[in-house]
């Protein structure tokens, strides 16, 4: 068989997939085939919406170009029902911190975006209850009881590091978060601050492997104090910077580096790393972040909405997910790529937290990181 690259196979499969539901969704438009009703919702919130009811454009927090493949999904979904997508360009703390601004006033029919950001958003009164259909395959602690908040997928904290820069400076790859702290690798590192749902699973992951916990943020806020002293950024723009050589390493997740590496042009393959770090005494160092939905209070639109839910948690929407690396919540019914780091790799980094209790200490742990590492 012909040696084709991951690259080239998404290329292909992607315009069929496209053209697929492009023949299935015929003439329908934003509200042009009146007659056109869908069965939406799982268990009590099953009910049918109708297409003339659909917005010229729908608009959902956080559903942008740029990030989790939401441009697949964006673009099957208007394909298929006639409803384009706002694009969104916004982290969940930015979300977060509009839909509150807007809580008498929505201006989005859902807020998406991380996952105890939504929990957040919901102990506000700012979201309302709905099931999506698959509701059901969502693991229990992934998902509220009450249907405002559902987990669509999950991410690990990792760094990608260009080999070929390392090579150079005769770095070797990383494995623990002090191998960063070597002066060649923190003069042109960058990462977000702990506001963005990345740049918090970022603290929380140097956190732990240097010994700390939710109610002790010493180890991260002096690690951050000495890498910004060696030069570290925190940044939200570095993934340009990153192909072009200027930054060596940026600290993510690991569909970050993986999409890059795999399904980018502009770099190649063999000059992209991605590590899962741990602590130096062997604390595990990469945090598991999980993204999710809710429906906003009061909001517009809540039909398209419904169905743009239902969508992403379709196993069509989860493989567009995983197509970028990124880990649907339905994983276990689909087929993972060889690409991804070996599993025993995430049985020695990865840790989850109890989200009850990042929930309760959220806002505080963003806050203290933020003032006293003066980001």
């Amino acid at each position: 068989m012909e040696n084709i690259s991951r690259r080239q196979v998404l290329a292909t499969t992607g315009a069929a997939v496209s053209a697929g539901v492009a023949g299935c969704a015929g003439t329908l438009g934003s509200g042009e085939s009146s007659g056109e009703t869908f069965g939406v919702g799982y268990g009590d919130y099953q009910t049918t919406v109708k297409a003339a009811d659909f917005p010229k454009k729908l608009y959902v927090y956080a559903v942008q170009s740029g990030w989790s493949n939401w441009p697949a999904i964006m673009q099957a979904f208007e394909e298929q029902y006639g409803v384009p997508l706002n694009d969104d360009d916004r982290s969940s703390g930015e979300a977060l911190k509009d839909l509150r601004s807007h809580a008498q006033n929505p201006t989005h029919s859902a807020y998406n975006g991380g996952y105890t950001y939504g929990i957040l958003a919901m102990n506000d009164g700012l979201t309302q209850a709905y099931k999506p259909a698959n509701w059901d395959a969502v693991p229990k602690k992934l998902k509220t009881d009450n249907g405002h908040m559902t987990a669509t997928r999950r991410m690990t904290t990792a760094v990608t590091y260009r080999k070929d820069l390392y090579e150079e400076r005769g770095l070797d790859a990383p494995e623990t978060w002090d191998d960063l702290l070597q002066p060649e690798i923190t003069k042109d590192l960058a990462l977000q601050t702990p506001t963005a749902a990345v740049g918090l699973a970022a603290a929380l992951s140097v956190n732990n492997a240097r010994g700390g916990s939710l109610d002790d943020l010493q180890p991260v806020i002096d690690y951050y104090k000495q890498i910004k002293d060696g030069g570290a950024e925190f940044t939200d723009n570095f993934l340009a910077q990153f192909t072009k050589g200027e930054y060596a390493t940026f600290i993510r997740y690991d569909y970050s580096g993986l999409n890059l590496k795999y399904n980018n042009d502009e770099i190649a393959e063999e000059n992209v790393g991605v590590a899962l770090l741990k602590g130096k005494n062997g604390n595990k160092g990469a945090f598991n972040q999980p993204y999710g939905y809710g429906m906003l209070k009061d909001a517009p639109n809540p039909g398209a909405c419904k169905l743009f839910m239902d969508y992403v948690l379709s196993l069509e929407g989860q493989r567009k997910f995983l197509d970028a690396y990124v880990r649907p919540i339905r994983a276990p019914e689909l087929e993972m790529p060889d690409e991804f780091p070996d599993q025993s790799t995430y049985d020695e980094t990865e840790f989850q937290v109890d989200y009850g209790s990042l929930v309760e200490k959220q806002e505080r742990i963003i806050q203290q990181i933020n003032r006293e590492a003066n980001l």
